[in-house]
């Protein structure tokens, strides 16, 4: 028996677009949430009374991230491609993006998080890109930290792989507000800011809102994906690192 493992319901009668992660234990993204998340954005893109969507997950923890038997060399290409597609439909979506954490979140699915316009997260919430603790990193976060928190907190996340707390993430300006629920706060923030607003006002504010945003994100994600594929995972490292994840034992680092 196969499940979903995403929730699509409508909310605020069907101004607001729910996307629940909903994968035991950690939401990981794997290609099918990545193709789930894909086609509810296509399904819901042209909706012209939707003014939200809300992004957020089931469980103790938003996600743990990527697959990573997916970033094996036989697979990493195809999976990229996918999720980064996934990234530039969340960057350029039509209307705000509005994402509550709990838990972990951390590497492909922060990156998702750092889409968003808003993030919301409970105050035990951890934010971190940890890829380079298994000799890679992630590829589409320094197209996305640098533009969210500035380059020297990104550089100190991506290079060093630790996490902040949702009140670092506060003070950084990545948290927008700290809930007890995060995706009840999201959705306060809708009905006290977005409800009254017009839809079709909203959507071409978004727009001019996120205009060098939206092409920053594109440009860096084509160079970054080269450097990850063609460099990175032709190193002895990059490789040894996911194989001793799955393997669950400490990497033995050649150093190249």
């Amino acid at each position: 028996m196969t499940t979903t493992p995403l929730q699509i319901s409508s909310l605020r009668d069907g101004r607001v677009l729910s996307l629940r992660l909903a994968r035991p234990k950690a939401n990981i993204i794997d290609s099918a949430m990545i193709r789930a998340l894909s086609e509810a954005l296509d399904d819901a893109a042209g909706n012209q009374r939707l003014k939200a969507v809300l992004l957020c997950a089931e469980g103790a923890h938003f996600s743990f991230g990527a697959s990573v038997e997916e970033h094996l060399p036989d697979r990493c290409a195809a999976m990229l491609t996918d999720l980064h597609r996934l990234i530039l439909q969340l960057v350029q979506f039509p209307v705000p993006v509005l994402v509550a954490v709990q838990g972990q979140c951390l590497g492909a699915g922060l990156e998702l998080a750092l889409t968003g316009h808003l993030l919301f997260a409970t105050a035990g919430a951890q934010l971190g890109q940890p890829e380079i603790r298994l000799g890679g990193f992630a590829p589409a976060a320094p197209c996305l930290l640098p533009l969210r928190i500035g380059q020297m907190q990104a550089e100190d996340m991506l290079l060093s792989g630790h996490s902040l707390s949702a009140v670092e993430g506060y003070r950084v300006g990545l948290v927008a507000a700290i809930a007890a629920d995060a995706a009840a706060a999201a959705l306060e923030y809708y009905d006290s800011h977005l409800a009254a607003l017009s839809a079709s006002s909203l959507r071409i504010a978004v727009r001019a809102a996120r205009c060098g945003f939206t092409s920053a994100v594109q440009k860096r994600l084509q160079e970054v994906e080269a450097l990850y594929l063609q460099e990175l995972m032709s190193t002895q490292d990059a490789i040894e690192g996911l194989t001793a994840f799955i393997a669950k034992r400490p990497a033995q680092w050649k150093d190249q």
